[in-house]
């Protein structure tokens, strides 16, 4: 039985997150027939259960940390008291003006059909949800991802937190546990933290972020334990139990057999692909554990169907699924006019500078190739380090902790980037830019950056490049010759260039 032309579409965004509603609006507004199917709330993972309630209360929580350095600065106050009902009504109060773009009326004044509900493909083309199938020019899976729980014994059986109901908490804990020494983990212990409960961080990996270059990573860690932070390392948690009011956590430390007690336990060991529950056998595409697989056009094994974000599991940061949006709804809608396959239209996604930050205090911040993988890939790296404490505009805010390291090829082509330090996340965007673009470092130097900012250190940090060719004794005696210079050749040569 054929659709009916009500149930027919140009495109079916499966999720509503960013990844479905920018694609989605974007269609609409190009002319197509749209509609976005959610089985939960509009704004997806990250309006609800992530990166804006998770902002909004590690906002808070800096506030609170500051509050208590404010004598630093010649400030005398009392006591910081820290009110948590309230921290958690102005983050819902944000969350909710920030969910006023994502409300379903939006999309429908748009010409958007919203259908809320479960769904599955029943077969390649069609896709039911509450009784009704749809059909599609071309389909988007933008279904994200959730919590990953594992499987320790107990541990189904006491009262754990997740990103997903962590935000509604309106008591605050006097202990919590984080399972995890993950991004998602390390933000909410810190917030916790600096809110005033006690934190432990129980991590697996003997070390923090293998993702984060390992020097930044050991810096980061110190600044962290030195916030007052307590991180366990290679803790293999072995049962979970409640005991009275508190959870007691049974584990194996490199110390040996170890009990950590907490009134609050966050489960935070990562995220998987939501992939269950869509009938994707039906529909002929291909997945494994890690989620969805596509090709470099974000195509599945369906060619009616495109995937983006958190289900492809590749980079699940909500501006990723954001740039793949873009890509697909390029290749879904216009890659065959009038029918006709046309591979010069397709867009490729790259992924060669994709940015990330963990909002920390201090924040971490990374784009491009780090160290080991430039240094993998090729001959005559080239790595530039500059302190944070060097920055003027640091020294002045009293925010010191970290640095910026760059990575340069043997042409001085900039591979990437990683920062540490107030702000990193905000700085990182000039390196992004250029690494994107394969910039030479030089265009760094010569941008103007206004004094006094943390920016800054992007200026001092690619002058490096040149100090070790430039502003040495026999460069300096080269210049004395040839243009009659008198200075001395005592001059302390400027560090922090190292080159393979």
């Amino acid at each position: 039985m054929s659709a009916s032309p009500d149930n027919t579409f140009d495109l079916v965004a499966v999720g509503g997150g960013v990844g479905g509603l920018v694609a989605a609006v974007g269609a609409a507004q190009l002319g197509a027939r749209v509609a976005i199917v959610e089985r939960g709330k509009l704004g997806g993972d990250c309006l609800n259960y992530g990166c804006v309630p998770s902002k909004g209360m590690i906002r808070s929580a800096r506030l609170a940390a500051e509050a208590r350095r404010l004598a630093e600065f010649g400030i005398e106050t009392g006591e910081v008291r820290v009110n948590f009902p309230r921290v958690m009504r102005r983050m819902k109060e944000a969350q909710a003006h920030i969910g006023e773009h994502d409300a379903p009326e939006r999309f429908e004044a748009m010409g958007i059909e919203v259908v809320f509900g479960s769904g599955k493909f029943t077969d390649g083309r069609t896709f039911e949800v509450n009784g009704r199938k749809i059909r599609a020019r071309r389909f988007l899976l933008a279904t994200g991802s959730s919590p990953f729980v594992p499987e320790i014994p107990g541990l189904a059986e006491v009262p754990y937190l997740t990103n997903e109901s962590v935000f509604d908490l309106t008591e605050q804990p006097r202990r919590m546990a984080v399972l995890g020494a993950g991004p998602i983990g390390l933000e909410m212990a810190q917030a916790f933290q600096q809110l005033g409960t006690e934190v432990e961080v129980l991590e697996l990996m003997p070390k923090l972020l293998p993702r984060l270059d390992p020097e930044m990573a050991e810096v980061l860690r110190g600044a962290l334990e030195r916030s007052g932070l307590k991180l366990h390392f290679e803790v293999k948690v072995n049962r979970v139990e409640k005991a009275g009011e508190e959870i007691r956590i049974h584990s194996d430390t490199p110390e040996g057999p170890k009990t950590f007690t907490c009134d609050a336990l966050l489960a935070a060991i990562g995220r998987k692909a939501n992939v269950e529950g869509l009938g994707l056998e039906a529909a002929g595409v291909t997945y494994n554990p890690r989620g969805v697989e596509t090709d470099d056009a974000l195509r599945t094994s369906n060619p009616r169907i495109y995937a983006v974000g958190d289900l492809r599991g590749k980079f699940q940061f909500t501006h990723v699924a954001e740039y793949e949006a873009g890509v697909a709804l390029r290749n879904m809608l216009f890659s065959e006019p009038f029918g006709l396959p046309l591979p010069f239209l397709k867009k490729k996604a790259t992924y060669h500078a994709v940015p990330w930050a963990i909002y920390t205090s201090p924040e971490a911040a990374h784009v491009g190739m780090t160290e080991a993988e430039a240094r993998g890939a090729m001959s005559g790296v080239q790595v530039l380090r500059f302190p944070m404490k060097e920055v003027d505009r640091a020294v002045l805010d009293g925010d010191t902790e970290g640095f910026c390291k760059v990575i340069c090829d043997a042409k001085g082509r900039l591979l990437g980037a990683d920062l540490v330090g107030h702000s990193a996340g905000e700085i990182l965007h000039e390196y992004a830019l250029a690494v994107r673009k394969r910039l030479h470092v030089r265009e760094i130097i010569d941008t103007i950056h206004v004094y006094p900012t943390l920016a800054q250190v992007n200026r001092r940090t690619a002058g490096r490049y040149y100090a070790e060719k430039l502003f040495t004794p026999a460069f300096r005696r080269k210049m004395q010759r040839l243009f009659g210079l008198r200075g001395s050749l005592e001059v302390n040569d400027p560090k922090g260039i190292d080159q393979e």
